[in-house]
């Protein structure tokens, strides 16, 4: 994927940065059938597919599975990646499906229910399977003190959907279901976040008020890497 391509494409901070870093650890079987939660356009569908020789199911409730696959099929693509229109609340499969679930910059949007994991999205992952999850988050909790500098760009209910790792691993800690592996803060979040801000969607141009004002230092990006029990 070219520069512009993934540039015209984000809906967020760079998710193929992210997923890079990310899943640098994480053994990919060729072959092997992996459900990209939240794909958004498809950047981390076609770097899944195409780095790791992986069999993609792209996921995504807000944008079409059609205008994907005409992504996925300029890419030469299409065999390895099948588009899907759904919400995780009602998942099209079978449960033990799938040998790894990747979710980038979408998890923390319905993942915060402590049942979330357990009802959810672990019933999908054959028995060892892996969870990688990467989502924007906290340094430290705010609660009620938020800081100023991020209002100019988010809701109060919008900064309620990022924690600090800690946080996070207290919630995944509920979970029956799964061993946490790792949570740590992704190194690239900068990089990623400079990706976003220099692109023409209006949703970056709307978060570049707050990021110049400085509440990137409140913030971060989370991998968490959970194993099926």
């Amino acid at each position: 994927m070219s520069a512009d391509f993934i540039k015209a494409n984000m809906m967020g901070p760079n998710a193929v940065k992210l997923l890079e870093e990310a899943a640098a650890s994480l053994p990919f079987k060729p072959g092997s059938r992996v459900l990209d939660l939240g794909c958004g356009k498809g950047l981390t569908s076609i770097y899944l597919a195409s780095t790791f020789s992986v069999r993609v199911f792209a996921m995504d409730l807000w944008i079409p599975a059609a205008e994907n696959f005409r992504r996925f099929r300029d890419f030469g693509l299409d065999d390895a990646i099948v588009p899907i229109h759904a919400d995780i609340a009602q998942p099209p499969f079978a449960e033990g499906y799938f040998d790894t679930v990747v979710s980038v910059d979408a998890y923390h949007y319905f993942g915060r229910d402590p049942a979330f994991m357990d009802a959810r999205l672990a019933p999908l992952v054959k028995q060892d399977g892996m969870m990688l999850l990467v989502f924007p988050g906290l340094k430290r909790e705010v609660g009620r003190d938020i800081p100023p500098e991020m209002l100019l760009s988010w809701r109060p209910e919008d900064i309620d959907t990022m924690h600090s790792p800690s946080w996070w691993s207290a919630l995944l800690a509920q979970a029956v279901s799964i061993d946490v592996v790792a949570i740590k803060e992704a190194a690239c979040s900068e990089e990623a976040w400079e990706d976003w801000l220099a692109c023409d969607n209006p949703y970056a141009v709307g978060d570049r008020r707050a990021m110049c004002a400085g509440a990137g230092k409140h913030m971060n990006f989370i991998s968490v890497l959970c194993r099926k029990r």
